[in-house]
């Protein structure tokens, strides 16, 4: 934490929401919950603290939260002794999140970032971990968007439904693992941390919801750029249970060009694209331009 920023609340002063505040300050607020903006609010203090205890964050260190809402997760993590930066898509939450963190945790360091977080190039504090319950229906977007455009963020912890949380952690071979296991994985190791029952929500959806943590590490080495490893990903999973000799014929130009560079690789024409771990994918990228020639 910089000399800047207010001194960190006592924990005991820190005021978390429940059942009742969530519903007042909507209501305050005259907010509607929507699903097209994922707007589910945790109203239970024992998951919130759980979730921070689940980040393994290092003491006081800047967190960004994407997604704070009405602020449940936000007053947790400014209990653990953490400063947040927020980035609220709402612009209603966005400018009452302020005020709420001012109301129940006095001396808590908030930055507020109005704006779609898929937008987000930059942010201040350059926080290093990402703590967040994200919306279902954009998780996995805005996970792979923030780990590539903000390099300091070394871990994260995110909510997220339950199935997608099974994806992103899934490994190679695993009956749900695809196309954002192969490409969170260029980024970061990815381990389920616990799940969280729908009833601690409101309003409660539908489903249930999976904590996933995450561990940023170096991406595999290879000649080709992300965008071209993730093309051949993208290839690979189009047409699931396809042979990657088929998947990757329109990316190659032919399927005998598929099966060339597949060869070259090391990797049976015939195999699917979910056997494959990210290294594979990558090296399959780098030796499109060998094989087949570039231009």
């Amino acid at each position: 934490m910089s000399a800047a920023q207010p001194p960190v609340p006592p924990a005991a002063a820190v005021r978390l929401l429940g059942p009742a505040d969530i519903r007042a300050l909507a209501a305050q607020l005259g907010l509607r919950p929507t699903k097209a903006l994922g707007q589910n609010f945790v109203h239970d203090a024992n998951t919130v603290r759980r979730i921070v205890r689940a980040a393994l964050l290092a003491a006081g260190e800047t967190v960004l939260e994407v997604g704070p809402g009405l602020g449940s997760l936000t007053l947790a993590l400014a209990e653990a002794g953490h400063p947040v930066v927020a980035v609220e898509i709402d612009p209603v939450l966005a400018a009452a999140l302020p005020a709420t963190v001012a109301r129940r945790a006095p001396g808590a360091a908030l930055s507020v970032v109005p704006g779609d977080a898929m937008q987000v190039t930059e942010v201040p504090g350059g926080p290093g971990a990402l703590v967040a319950n994200l919306p279902y229906n954009v998780a996995v977007p805005i996970v792979l968007h923030l780990l590539s455009t903000l390099p300091a963020l070394r871990t994260g912890l995110v909510m997220v439904q339950a199935e997608v949380a099974d994806r992103l952690v899934a490994a190679p071979g695993s009956r749900v693992y695809g196309a954002p296991s192969a490409k969170l994985a260029w980024f970061a190791r990815a381990a389920r941390a616990g799940s969280v029952p729908r009833a601690v929500f409101w309003p409660v959806p539908n489903v249930d919801s999976g904590l996933v943590r995450l561990t940023r590490h170096a991406p595999p080495q290879t000649s080709a750029s992300r965008a071209e490893v993730f093309a051949v990903i993208d290839a690979a999973f189009s047409q699931r249970r396809k042979m990657l000799r088929s998947a990757l014929a329109t990316w190659a130009g032919t399927p005998e060009r598929a099966v060339a560079v597949l060869r070259a690789a090391g990797v049976d024409p015939a195999a699917r694209g979910e056997t494959l771990d990210v290294a594979a994918f990558a090296w399959i990228a780098a030796l499109q331009g060998s094989v087949l020639g570039r231009g």
